[in-house]
């Protein structure tokens, strides 16, 4: 099981009430919500292998200097007294009572001897998608509310399966390669490859990728069914495919230079350098400190939801 720790924190942020505090008076709700969530995917999923996976770079370099335009919104405001942002590299703006919970859940995992893995300038979408690429052995599972790793489904050489969480954990949805292409309307065959070149055109605006003008979702999904890939698509549109429309074809020529930067934005990366905070053949409980769970269990107010998680990770 491979989570997409940011993602889980995020949500657990926003559904609970931060009226749920330490005994200090700091807000611990997202704390709460990340044990309770993570506690309820063991027992519902029971992992033999778990790695929370983290962000390294948030807004990788690499894919800033593709687009420009990737995650622009999301930068926080700078320092007004320098007029940049605190450190050198353009920091994510994150609620400010969120921000304060984000090491108490890394101590707690760490605590709780749970694997933590990420890669120097990549986001843990690649953290994640580099361990799916090395694993011959087990199944996978992905918990993510993130779209965009629907990308990682696969069939073989072991299964690759997305737990897409955007509606929340009760209303998860499982998808391998046949769900995936059921709900989009893409090919069974590289269902993840076909759903990445579909995104590209169709673009995020919650990632600040515009796509193509006037293709959505349902037209990218059938054009690349049609023509078989992203590049099958652009070479026939080059060539004046009587396949395509005149008007496809001249979005799609259009957004040549949007086309040539956004795979490199969409698509994850297979080989990052994953480093893990314990041996890659750890399971869960193996670095168990129960004393420190407890101390950060009572100095936060943490109460149930670690109770739970314990319980949880016992079994």
């Amino acid at each position: 099981m491979l989570l997409d720790s940011a993602g889980i924190w995020f949500r657990s942020y926003y559904a609970l009430p931060e009226s749920l505090t330490s005994p200090d008076g700091t807000p611990v709700n997202a704390v709460r919500g990340f044990c309770d969530m993570l506690a309820k995917l063991l027992t519902e999923r029971g992992p033999h292998r778990l790695v929370a996976c983290l962000d390294n770079d948030w807004r990788p370099e690499f894919r800033v200097r593709a687009l420009p335009s990737y995650k622009a919104h999301r930068v926080a405001e700078p320092a007004p007294e320098t007029g940049t942002t605190n450190t050198g590299t353009a920091e994510e703006a994150v609620p400010d009572t969120l921000e304060p919970q984000i090491p108490v859940i890394l101590e707690l995992l760490a605590a709780l001897g749970i694997d933590t893995a990420e890669a120097e300038g990549h986001e843990a979408d690649d953290v994640i998608a580099t361990l799916v690429a090395r694993e011959d052995t087990d199944p996978v599972e992905v918990i993510t509310g993130d779209r965009d790793l629907f990308q990682l489904v696969r069939d073989s050489p072991t299964s690759s399966r997305v737990v897409y969480i955007g509606g929340g954990l009760a209303k998860a949805q499982d998808y391998g390669p046949t769900e995936l292409a059921q709900r989009y309307e893409l090919p069974t065959e590289n269902a993840g490859r076909a759903y990445a070149e579909m995104a590209v055109l169709r673009g995020d605006p919650s990632d600040g990728l515009p796509g193509v003008a006037g293709i959505g979702e349902k037209t990218a999904a059938k054009l690349i069914t049609r023509f078989g890939s992203l590049a099958e698509l652009r070479a026939a549109a080059e060539a004046g495919d009587p396949g395509l429309t005149n008007r496809n074809r001249e979005r799609l020529l259009e957004a040549a230079e949007y086309l040539d930067a956004a795979p490199t934005v969409v698509n994850t990366v297979t080989d990052s350098p994953v480093t893990h905070s314990l041996p890659t053949d750890a399971k869960p409980v193996t670095a168990l400190d129960t004393g420190r769970v407890r101390e950060l269990q009572r100095e936060w107010g943490l109460g149930s939801p670690v109770d739970r998680l314990l319980a949880a990770l016992a079994d």
